[in-house]
């Protein structure tokens, strides 16, 4: 299944996306347009890091950098 990737308004990040078969959170940073794929993150994690009222930079330092991660390009 293909990635959806959904435009945000962050400094850091470009794009993010939700793996929900592989629990994964997807970002692309705006800077280098790297993508990365952070794994065991629960449908929660997801609905809290999309919220418009989450900080992406902030949850990815705080939440994201902790886990398990593979650079996807």
């Amino acid at each position: 299944m293909p990635i959806t990737w959904t435009e945000v308004d962050s400094t850091a990040l470009s794009a993010i996306a939700y793996d929900s078969e592989n629990e994964a959170i997807c970002v692309r940073y705006r800077d280098s347009g790297v993508e990365w794929r952070y794994l065991a993150c629960s449908p929660a994690e997801w609905e809290e890091f999309k919220s418009p009222m989450t900080s992406k930079g902030k949850f990815v330092n705080e939440v994201l950098k902790l886990k398990p991660a593979e650079r996807l390009n």
